[in-house]
């Protein structure tokens, strides 16, 4: 049976605000992600249909909060809690430190992040 942890994963990166740790399980990835300070993923979603995520992801947050925007309202998931985050949100961590795991359909996922690290280049070259 496959396992991962954050010190064993073997994909993702160190994207300054944010560090992702990852691994791909058949059809699953599986995240840990820690950010180092706040990220509002509205700039970095533009493209996507309504620039709000399309893929789902279940997941538990270690530490800090967590807040998904959809369209009609917003779900707050804090230290302890698991979540189902379906398409259509934008995600915006209110707190830097926040960690969390996050497992979501790899080929759903792949497509998400292509956008999201198209946007933050171009945010870069602008900054």
């Amino acid at each position: 049976m496959p396992k991962v942890s954050r010190d064993t994963a073997t994909q993702g990166g160190d994207y300054g605000a944010v560090v992702d740790r990852a691994e791909e399980f058949g059809d699953y990835t599986v995240d840990f992600l820690t950010f180092r300070e706040d990220v509002d993923h509205r700039p970095l979603l533009k493209g996507l249909p309504d620039d709000r995520c399309q893929c789902p992801h279940w997941g538990y947050v270690f530490r800090g909060e967590l807040t998904f925007h959809y369209a009609h309202h917003d779900e707050v998931y804090h230290e302890g809690d698991a979540f189902y985050a379906p398409a259509g949100h934008v995600p915006v961590h209110t707190e830097p430190g926040n960690e969390y795991l996050q497992i979501s359909p790899s080929d759903e996922l792949r497509r998400t992040s292509e956008v999201i690290m198209k946007n933050f280049a171009s945010l870069r070259e602008q900054g």
